[in-house]
C-alpha cells in the first residue's frame, strides 16, 4: 500500500534530517489521508496513483511559474520534488507502448477524440502522463 511506503519514507527523511524529502512526504501523506477520510474506506491503488499524479501536476505548475519568474532557487526545489513524487508512480510507458495498447483496445483512425480518450484513460491511468496520452491519441485518430 502506497500510504505505508510514504510513511516509511517520511520516517527515513526525519531521521536523516532531509528537509525537502520530509516536506514532500508530509504533503503526500496528508493528501492520501484526506482522500481516505473523504471516501470513508481504504483507497484503491488507482486512487492512490491519481493523488500522486495530482501532486505532480501541481508541482509542474509551480515549476512553470518559477521558470517564468526565472527563480533558479525555486526551479531546483520543484525539480527535486518532482523526482521524489515520481518514485511513487508505476513505470511510465513509452509512446510506442501506448500506441500498441490503444490499438489493441480498439482505438482506430477516424474515431471521435472523446470516445478514444474514454478507452485510453482507464487503460493508461498512472502509466502515462495525460499530455502524452492525449498527443498519442490525436496522432492515432
Amino acid at each position: 500500500m502506497l500510504k505505508t511506503t510514504v510513511f516509511e519514507e517520511l520516517k527515513r527523511a526525519m531521521k536523516e534530517k532531509d528537509v525537502l524529502s520530509k516536506g514532500v512526504m508530509t504533503l503526500l501523506k496528508s493528501a492520501l489521508d484526506t482522500a481516505e477520510k473523504e471516501k470513508g474506506s481504504s483507497l484503491t491503488p488507482e486512487e492512490e496513483i491519481a493523488i500522486v499524479n495530482r501532486e505532480i501536476k501541481q508541482t509542474n505548475q509551480a515549476l512553470e511559474g518559477a521558470q517564468n519568474a526565472k527563480r533558479e532557487d525555486l526551479i531546483e526545489k520543484e525539480e527535486a520534488k518532482l523526482v521524489l513524487l515520481k518514485k511513487f508512480l508505476p513505470k511510465q510507458l513509452s509512446e510506442e507502448e501506448i500506441v500498441a495498447l490503444l490499438t489493441e483496445a480498439g482505438v482506430t483512425k477516424g474515431m471521435n477524440m472523446g470516445d478514444a480518450m474514454k478507452i485510453a484513460k482507464p487503460l493508461l491511468a498512472g502509466k502515462a502522463d495525460g499530455s502524452i496520452m492525449s498527443k498519442v491519441v490525436k496522432s492515432m485518430i
